[in-house]
């Protein structure tokens, strides 16, 4: 299972519900369809060969985030890469001001998706307008005929800063924690693995005292969950760096029942960062940093700006 933030997955078409205008062929980044495959066929490189080398395959559940609409979400399952895997999608519109949502893939041979729905994020600034966000995806589904919950997210972002913007990703968290505590009260057992760009780090309040997260699955109950990449970011290892300090913002939490013993039935295995070297700037102040598709407004040709989980 992966998670990944593909940065920016547009297509070139201006939606005149939505503030891209920027990511189109006229737009200050001079979005155009040649870009545009380029950036899908990239993106499904990296998805099929995320685990390969342990698996064999490609992943059986993907979440992702930063994709535009369902139609880009098509073309990247279409692309000769992926297609074989016969990847179904779940996504809906999220009323965020640029467009962007979340987005759920699985392989129909594995996951038998029941239920699916996207939960509001409703945000208000300072002075009582609307700041407009993702929405909170939740798909139920039997994985190998086991009950399943998956929790995709794309939480408010630092924009302003990391104070300052804080009390919106703490109003996600406290989103998300009734979201769970809705599961856990019609289903006490069911596994839930959440996935996303927390926009947080593994220690953050949001994660740690909202979500009630523990890296050790020794100390967890029924309540809680266990977060593996919080070891993993306390090592020094991230997904995006940012003034050469790296944050773990892409991670994958799991509810407690799936940390036991392994089993007949799923459990925890491990979990890490994907990062190959043709995912990294190899050259400049940059170097080791994700190779992006775009630094400002200047096209570079890479991937995207987070490594995936």
């Amino acid at each position: 299972m992966a998670f990944y933030n593909v940065e920016n997955l547009f297509d070139t078409k201006n939606d005149s519900l939505v503030f891209d205008d920027e990511r189109t062929p006229n737009g200050s980044y001079r979005w155009t369809r040649d870009k545009y495959a380029k950036k899908v066929t990239a993106i499904a490189r990296v998805i099929s060969q995320i685990g390969a080398k342990k698996t064999g395959s490609s992943p059986d559940i993907i979440g992702l985030c930063e994709v535009e609409n369902a139609t880009v979400v098509q073309h990247l399952i279409q692309d000769s890469q992926l297609e074989d895997n016969d990847y179904g999608i779940v996504h809906f519109d999220s009323p965020d001001e640029r467009g962007i949502d979340v987005a759920l893939l699985y392989k129909k041979a594995a996951f038998l998706p029941t239920s699916a729905k996207s939960q509001r994020l409703l945000l208000f600034d300072a002075e009582g307008f609307r700041d407009y966000t993702r929405d909170q995806l939740i798909v139920g589904g039997l994985l190998d005929q086991e009950q399943f919950y998956f929790i995709v997210n794309h939480w408010p972002s630092r924009s302003g800063g990391e104070s300052r913007s804080k009390p919106f990703r703490m109003e996600a968290a406290r989103l998300n924690r009734k979201i769970l505590d809705s599961i856990w009260h019609l289903d006490p057992t069911a596994k839930i693995i959440e996935m996303g760009d927390f926009n947080d780090d593994p220690t953050s309040d949001s994660i740690k005292k909202v979500l009630k997260t523990t890296a050790t699955p020794r100390s967890l109950d029924s309540t809680r969950l266990f977060n593996p990449m919080e070891n993993l970011f306390r090592k020094g290892l991230g997904t995006l760096a940012y003034r050469d300090r790296w944050n773990m913002f892409d991670q994958l939490l799991l509810s407690q029942n799936l940390t036991g013993e392994p089993s007949e039935r799923y459990s925890f295995w491990k979990a890490g960062v994907y990062h190959p070297d043709y995912l990294k700037n190899n050259i400049g102040k940059y170097k080791g940093y994700p190779f992006r598709t775009y630094v400002g407004t200047t096209y570079q040709g890479g991937f995207a700006d987070h490594f995936q989980v």
